[in-house]
């Protein structure tokens, strides 16, 4: 990953109380992560950070697309990605990042970068499987579906053949209602 320092916060400068920070994503800023899963990517991130006196706490949300194709076609669409992620940053010996939703800095840290959290606030609102609108609602038409259609079975209707002890049994029941 390179250095993404416009996502650095020096918040030792920072007074108490919120501040608003907004960031545009798009598809340089996920190459900084070897990530090439979508074609094209445009969202807007805004981190809302609210400092205390002992802790930091933290909401991403990020709204946009993200072009990526289709699981059933491979046709590209455009997703839309609605998130947020709550983060709470506190002070320790140590940096700790075990917790997903609790970071510790070090005591003598006086910067922090939020880009690892918007990365991964984003990747993780993608579905795991990504169909095309068209595809849901029927109006898709490309060769991959007209293909698919081709290639379905065809369920034949055949008459079942039962037991004929079975159906006695099954007359037993309707004899008694009437």
């Amino acid at each position: 990953m390179k250095d993404l320092k416009e996502f650095n916060i020096q918040f030792v400068g920072l007074k108490e109380g919120s501040h608003l920070f907004k960031y545009k994503i798009d598809n340089t800023f996920f190459e900084a992560f070897n990530f090439d899963d979508f074609e094209d990517a445009s969202l807007n991130v805004a981190l809302n950070f609210i400092k205390k006196s002992t802790l930091f706490e933290l909401t991403f949300s990020a709204n946009g697309f993200v072009k990526v194709p289709c699981d059933i076609t491979n046709e590209l669409f455009d997703l839309e990605v609605k998130t947020n992620m709550p983060l709470v940053v506190k002070f320790g010996p140590e940096f700790n990042d075990d917790n997903e939703e609790i970071l510790i800095l070090p005591h003598e840290a006086y910067e922090f970068n939020v880009a690892q959290y918007i990365y991964e606030m984003i990747v993780l609102a993608i579905p795991y499987k990504k169909v095309h609108p068209k595809v849901l609602d029927g109006t898709m038409e490309s060769e991959a579906l007209n293909k698919l259609k081709e290639l379905e079975i065809k369920k034949e209707k055949t008459v079942e053949q039962t037991d004929p002890r079975w159906d006695k049994l099954k007359n037993l029941i309707t004899d008694k209602k009437t």
